[in-house]
């Protein structure tokens, strides 16, 4: 028998509503970290999982998909159901800069496939020179380099990270010229700067800031746009002749598949801000020399997309690939 087509479709778009209006409680929610545990990204994730949990009255699973520098990760998240129960925290080399240096590791679009949601945490990176250096100073860091042509070196966790392009537009506007060492991860970086394999590295400062305070190697200067409290006397480099707004930190930010119900985004955006505020997520990522995210989801979406633009600019620049 012929059923009207208006009644079915009430009867689907109240049982949708019904379905949105329920979440969380269907099920736990899982929150993707696309690198493996025991990282700044997968801390920071686990740290704010706890207190989205608290707040949502839900259990927040994580679930570390590491492989291809973050592509697996938000591969599985761009893909999954667009229901509010998958997450991932995205970094920036993940989101903004990969596609751009190895394109063949993304076959779809993560600024197209990805809902933004909220602004997990920032964090400065530090360049940090080994104490066999003869450079005490960013001012002579240049100086040496201009002296020598590439024979000086730099290291990064890798070809394509926000370490690199960082570094990369420095040497440009420095007007140096350095030699990349890009490691397979960080974990051997800060052994080599100490033992002196190579001069100079770019590191989050999760990864600097025990090792300058120790005496094991020297910071040179901050990238973000101010100092930071655990090291109170390295400049930013925004402050030094020729870098006036120089900027560049790191950054994760909480994303949902693409077609997640915007109520469904408002509420995360609300809960996570206010994880972020809480007094325990503030002191230990600020121990990391951190920033705890906030603003709206609509800030990520066009952050995010300005970053893109300035990557693309550098990565043309300097002519880098995967």
């Amino acid at each position: 028998m012929f059923k009207p087509i208006i009644p079915l479709l009430f009867a689907f778009a109240s049982s949708l509503a019904s379905a949105q209006a329920a979440w969380p409680a269907a099920k736990p929610i899982t929150l993707i970290v696309p690198y493996t545990a025991g990282g700044s990204v997968d801390f920071n994730a686990r740290l704010v999982a706890q207190k989205l949990s608290e707040r949502l009255k839900q259990t927040v699973v994580i679930d570390n998909v590491g492989g291809a520098g973050g592509a697996v990760g938000v591969t599985k998240a761009a893909s999954a159901a667009p229901d509010g129960y998958t997450l991932v925290a995205g970094t920036d080399s993940a989101i903004a800069i990969a596609k751009l240096v190895n394109p063949a590791a993304y076959r779809f679009e993560p600024l197209q496939a990805l809902t933004p949601v909220g602004m997990l945490n920032t964090a400065p990176m530090v360049l940090v020179a080994g104490n066999r250096l003869p450079a005490k100073t960013y001012a002579d860091f240049v100086k040496l380099a201009k002296e020598k042509p590439g024979s000086l070196t730099y290291a990064t966790s890798g070809i394509g990270t926000v370490l690199q392009l960082a570094m990369e537009l420095l040497k440009e506007k420095s007007g140096i010229f350095v030699t990349h060492v890009p490691y397979r991860g960080g974990s051997q970086i800060a052994t080599d700067v100490i033992g002196g394999q190579v001069d100079t590295a770019m590191l989050v400062s999760t990864s600097a800031i025990p090792h300058v305070q120790a005496g094991r190697m020297r910071a040179l200067a901050v990238t973000g746009p101010g100092r930071i409290e655990q090291l109170p006397d390295v400049p930013a480099l925004a402050e030094l002749p020729g870098l006036k707004g120089f900027s560049v930190v790191t950054w994760t930010g909480l994303f949902a598949p693409a077609g997640t119900p915007p109520a469904v985004v408002k509420r995360l955006n609300e809960e996570l801000n206010a994880a972020l505020k809480d007094p325990e997520v503030v002191a230990k990522m600020r121990e990391q020399g951190a920033v705890p995210g906030s603003g709206s989801a609509e800030d990520l979406g066009r952050f995010v997309q300005a970053e893109h633009a300035r990557y693309e600019r550098i990565v043309k620049s300097a002519h880098i690939r995967e």
